[in-house]
């Protein structure tokens, strides 16, 4: 008779065990990054403008912009809304731009479920004013000391609450559609629709 091998019940175990450490080494290594905190997690991206404040605060201000026309003319493009629970209207008090002040053209105190709409008046004047709702449009200018087009700019807001700083990208103006020339190497290239 032949002796027949027999595999040892330690054999199977082995190979249990190894591709279970094998299964967990797949896991951890595809989860490695799994809760980590990047640098863009807690930024805001700022196509549509910043924002600050919380579900708590009575004033919010929503799509933060420094607006640039072509001739150089800055301001500040944002919305203020009061959401006051008491009730209670509320005063913008000022508006700086990296410490510089901003002109505001007759900012009322904005009343409960209010809001002020603020920009440059050339920008204004293509908004239709609302039939309905609680808006007022207010003007802003600044004196422009070369802001760059991309550039991030701190922008500070007070209330009679407190204050509210937040970080504001500067914005190129928006050409009118079809009207402007663009070189495109080196050639000029005709806008097709005038």
């Amino acid at each position: 008779m032949e002796d027949e091998s027999v595999k040892s019940l330690n054999l199977a175990a082995r190979r249990g065990a190894l591709v279970t450490v094998a299964a967990a080494s797949a896991l951890a290594l595809a989860s490695c990054s799994a809760g980590q905190v990047t640098q863009t997690s807690s930024q805001v991206a700022a196509v549509d403008g910043n924002q600050a404040g919380s579900a708590n605060d009575p004033v919010l201000v929503r799509d933060v912009t420094v607006h640039l026309t072509t001739d150089g003319e800055a301001g500040v493009k944002f919305t203020a809304i009061n959401q006051d629970t008491s009730h209670t209207s509320h005063t913008l008090e000022s508006v700086t731009v990296d410490g510089e002040e901003v002109e505001l053209d007759d900012a009322e105190p904005i009343e409960r479920n209010c809001s002020l709409v603020a920009d440059i008046q050339s920008e204004l004047d293509l908004i239709e004013e609302p039939e309905v709702g609680c808006i007022q449009h207010v003007a802003t200018s600044l004196e422009n000391p070369g802001f760059a087009y991309g550039g991030v700019v701190p922008v500070e807001f007070v209330f009679d609450t407190g204050a509210i700083t937040i970080d504001a990208t500067v914005s190129a103006p928006v050409l009118e559609s079809g009207v402007e020339n663009r070189e495109v190497g080196g050639d000029t290239a005709e806008a097709s629709h005038h």
